[in-house]
């Protein structure tokens, strides 16, 4: 779910490298069209709009059984410093990602494996000090804190996040290139892998997670080890 571009993409990619049947949705048809073609393999698209419901259990209605869910979709709302927060941006930042997600999940229930996996993206926000992402520690905190209950509720179908630090994606497309480029040098500087992250960093993590029978209440860091740098 939110598999056209990014960190969506790269994790259909590893999945359909693996032999994998599917399926990616997104809001715009013709950008799954040529996510699809890229990714290859037996990869199909599926428009949905992860914040309509209609959609959702539409999508769900002729899915058919699903073995691996991974739940990619995000919004770019809700960040900022605390005391200019828009709160109706905030509110908007929890509609294109934590709401999608509880909803995603909970329509897609009756159609998993009983043992197979779901995997949310959240973000290192959720547990990092930075200031202006309270916002978004709030969202993909909201994220992570379901987890481990999810897990033991669930079992054996288990439920794990992986919490991406700083990735070089379309994200950050709002923000102008020159700026932007200064962020990722000055971040690559102080992080131990010396790099900001792409999006097959995270789609290993991915495909790790849920590939793994064993592993089920885990939120996996993928952030270069940019919560050492800081020492949170």
């Amino acid at each position: 779910m939110g598999g056209s571009s990014g960190i969506g993409e790269a994790a259909a990619a590893a999945f359909a490298a693996d032999g994998a049947e599917v399926t990616i949705t997104g809001r715009s048809l013709d950008r799954l069209t040529a996510a699809a073609a890229r990714i290859g393999g037996k990869t199909v698209g599926h428009r949905m709009d992860a914040a309509d419901q209609i959609d959702i259990d539409a999508f769900f209605a002729q899915s058919g059984p699903i073995d691996h869910l991974v739940l990619a979709v995000s919004g770019a709302a809700g960040s900022g410093p605390f005391a200019e927060l828009d709160l109706a941006a905030l509110a908007a930042g929890f509609d294109g990602k934590f709401w999608p997600q509880v909803r995603i999940l909970k329509s897609a229930l009756p159609h998993m494996r009983a043992d197979g996996s779901v995997t949310l993206i959240t973000a290192a926000s959720a547990r990092a000090a930075f200031p202006g992402s309270a916002g978004l520690a709030a969202i993909n905190g909201a994220l992570q804190a379901m987890v481990p209950p999810l897990a033991v509720e669930l079992a054996p179908l288990r439920i794990n996040a992986v919490s991406p630090g700083v990735i070089d994606t379309p994200w950050w497309d709002a923000v102008p290139a020159d700026q932007r480029k200064a962020l990722f040098d000055g971040l690559a500087a102080t992080t131990p892998a010396g790099r900001v992250g792409r999006p097959d960093d995270v789609a290993r993590a991915i495909h790790m997670v849920a590939a793994n029978g064993f592993m089920t209440g885990v939120i996996l860091d993928c952030t270069g080890g940019a919560h050492l740098a800081t020492g949170r």
